[in-house]
């Protein structure tokens, strides 16, 4: 998530009401995760595990909790809850805006396009040429649509990540402060929901087509006509290459790669990345070939103990 404008260290440390390791008048330009974080971007760490994985990722601040020594290039600040205040953060240069209209005033819709009744478009929405969209598709704020998108009734676009941190008194919500972003010529189907990204982008690569039912988590990066059975569950912070078909109930975990061109068969847990231009079964993910070979094996152990007998 970029900044409108450049701020300096000293006016976010004012902001987080907290120390700064650095020239006051160093740059920040923006706030990212640590997987898509750039030059000027803050990223926050709050565990000594990631500290040399923050202080080395490409982010020039980094809001940490604890002094260390501070990287050449780059500035830190110092907070007793990097969560908390990466929460204050987003709250401050990306605010809830309610909305009192089912069509924004501030999106745009290009010409050719349908929205059918009792459907919300948030602020900033924008939606390319030729689009069709269903009733009851709810499309949150600064959702990004290409041309030619066809998005079936119930779907939602642009919720929550699903993205908790556990304290004594329960669970504290990372605030979400990034897009979704569809590309041209993509379908979605019916009940469709697609988080969107912590601080970037949700992506669904342009030709991709999604069943009903599927779920998109926070900042997964879908590939070009990649195609999507119903039931499938994607967590967040995926990537899927290009040309790659998920078969029915499908689930993934998170940080995960699908290789492009692969294939993988109805009710595989993806436990794995894996690699493009194979066929994939089971929970643990294995190769199709080999997984029903197990499988095939397994139905002769009665009659390997008759023999034994």
């Amino acid at each position: 998530m970029k900044f409108q404008k450049s701020h300096s260290l000293k006016e976010i440390a004012d902001l987080l009401n907290c120390e700064f390791i650095g020239d006051k008048d160093f740059q920040v330009l923006g706030m990212n995760e640590i997987h898509v974080v750039e030059p000027g971007d803050i990223v926050f760490v709050d565990h000594p595990k990631y500290y040399d994985k923050a202080l080395q990722s490409a982010a020039t601040i980094v809001l940490i909790n604890k002094k260390v020594d501070c990287p050449e290039g780059k500035a830190l600040l110092i907070s007793d809850d990097p969560f908390r205040d990466f929460n204050i953060l987003t709250r401050h240069f990306k605010p809830f805006q309610f909305a009192n209209v089912a069509i924004a005033a501030s999106a745009e819709i290009g010409e050719g396009t349908v929205i059918q009744p009792n459907t919300f478009v948030g602020n900033h929405v924008k939606i390319g040429k030729n689009c069709l969209i269903h009733s009851n598709v709810s499309i949150y704020d600064h959702t990004v649509i290409g041309d030619n998108v066809i998005i079936h009734a119930g779907s939602i676009l642009g919720a929550d990540a699903f993205y908790y941190k556990k304290r004594p008194e329960g669970f504290d919500q990372l605030v979400s402060g990034g897009r979704v972003v569809i590309e041209d010529n993509v379908g979605i189907g019916a009940l469709c929901t697609i988080d969107k990204g912590v601080t970037g982008d949700t992506t669904i690569g342009a030709g991709t087509k999604l069943d009903n039912q599927v779920h998109v988590g926070h900042d997964t990066v879908i590939g070009k006509k990649c195609l999507i059975a119903s039931q499938t569950g994607i967590a967040g912070c995926v990537i899927i290459e290009d040309e790659v078909t998920l078969w029915g109930q499908v689930g993934t975990t998170s940080g995960i790669t699908i290789g492009a061109k692969a294939v993988v068969m109805g009710q595989t847990g993806v436990t794995k990345s894996v690699e493009g231009g194979k066929s994939y079964f089971g929970t643990p993910i294995e190769e199709s070939r080999e997984k029903l070979k197990q499988l095939a094996n397994i139905k002769k152990i009665p009659e390997i103990l008759s023999k034994l007998k």
